[in-house]
């Protein structure tokens, strides 16, 4: 829902009705990961999506009848090599898509988390997609100063299972996480889905990822911009107070004017395991010091700009440093894939497909030159249905 959080928000500050249909599984060659959400609100606007257009108008009129009944309903969509026409993935996956009702001021756990997403307040989301029937849609928001919203009073042991709850919200939340815990009514995990289980899915959205882009040539002016279309929150850092202004990077989040390895030790506190650094200098006195503690951070990718002659020199300052052979390992130098890029553009896109495979696990080859499952980070899919099935929460 955060892609789409602005909109939700604006009907919901407006009073208006709307109901969530949000991908709360994903088995095979899925077009959209969990988390992916379509809403329609009691007019009949629509905002977002769950399958890239398979499945679009059938979870349409499922958010409709929703809005109408008040009622969440959990819907399979699997593949139909029997009927062509019907709804189902022709991709040949499996896709659980949740839809729940909204109405505003109703639900406090669900207003509490459509206005932390809308406000950039980290907050974990867990509803409850399946159990008994008077938790069917029980929504809890999970932030930094506590929880808002409750499950449906039931069991004698709810308040064991909503602690549990809770307590698994925010261990996501901390490491941002997004996907399903099934848990018993005493709030023990369980393994398995089924009766005398409550299964929530839990949605945790956290500030977006940072880029920090050092060295304000033009390649980083081209990777900011694909930085910004990959999602990331991009600053460009430099010395030279020449290069490194608002108006020659317009789309950055951030512009600073520091020494490159004084300024990362000024962001411990901001950096975690999604952040990357683009290192564009190739000039060891800003290079060397920053890759000397950029590689003994726990960050999630270190590329360095420059030739073979320039990376060879660079490791040997780093090893003359300090630095072990497994810390050198991390660093992708020279920075991007070999695309035979030559212009600024092309070079960002080299790089920015160099991060995307190193953090879902890409080969780097044609997809024309294999076989093998495309979304190489997906969970393998389970036995796939002949037919479009839907399987009904109540």
């Amino acid at each position: 829902m955060q892609d789409i959080a602005e909109q939700l928000q604006a009907w919901h500050a407006s009073g208006r009705s709307f109901a969530v249909a949000t991908v709360v599984g994903v088995s095979g060659s899925a077009p959209r990961d969990p988390g992916a959400a379509l809403a329609v609100d009691a007019g009949g606007e629509a905002v977002g999506s769950v399958s890239g257009g398979c499945v679009e108008g059938a979870v349409y009129e499922l958010c409709q009848a929703a809005i109408e009944s008040g009622e969440p309903v959990l819907e399979r969509f699997g593949y139909s090599d029997e009927d062509a026409f019907a709804v189902g993935l022709t991709c040949g996956g499996i896709l659980d898509v949740f839809v729940q009702p909204v109405v505003p001021g109703a639900d406090p756990g669900m207003d509490a988390g459509l206005a932390a997403i809308a406000d950039d307040t980290p907050v974990a989301l867990a509803r409850v997609i399946a159990g008994p029937a008077g938790m069917l849609g029980a929504t809890i928001a999970v932030t930094a100063g506590g929880q808002h919203g409750a499950l449906s009073v039931g069991p004698s042991t709810v308040g064991a299972l909503e602690r549990s709850v809770v307590a698994e919200a925010r261990a996501m939340l901390e490491a941002g996480r997004t996907g399903r815990i099934v848990l018993g009514l005493d709030g023990r995990p369980c393994d398995d889905q089924g009766q005398g289980t409550v299964t929530c899915f839990v949605e945790s959205y956290v500030p977006a990822p940072r880029m920090l882009v050092f060295g304000a040539i033009d390649f980083a002016a081209a990777v900011v911009r694909i930085g910004k279309f990959l999602g990331y929150h991009v600053t460009v850092c430099d010395a030279r107070p020449v290069f490194a202004t608002a108006r020659r990077f317009p789309e950055a989040d951030e512009v600073v004017v520091d020494w490159p390895h004084r300024y990362l030790d000024s962001q411990l506190g901001r950096i975690d395991g999604r952040t990357v650094l683009c290192v564009l200098t190739h000039e060891a006195k800003f290079d060397v010091p920053l890759l000397e503690r950029a590689l003994r951070l726990p960050v999630g990718y270190v590329g360095a700009m420059g030739s073979r002659r320039t990376h060879r020199d660079r490791q040997a300052e780093l090893r003359e440093a300090g630095l072990t052979d497994g810390e050198l390992a991390r660093l992708r130098s020279p920075i991007g894939l070999d695309l035979g890029s030559r212009t600024p553009e092309e070079t960002a896109v080299s790089v920015a497909a160099e991060i995307i495979a190193h953090r879902r696990g890409g080969s780097c080859l044609p997809l024309s030159a294999g076989d093998g499952p495309i979304h190489h980070d997906a969970a393998a899919a389970p036995e796939e249905p002949r037919v479009a099935r839907r399987t009904h929460a109540a």
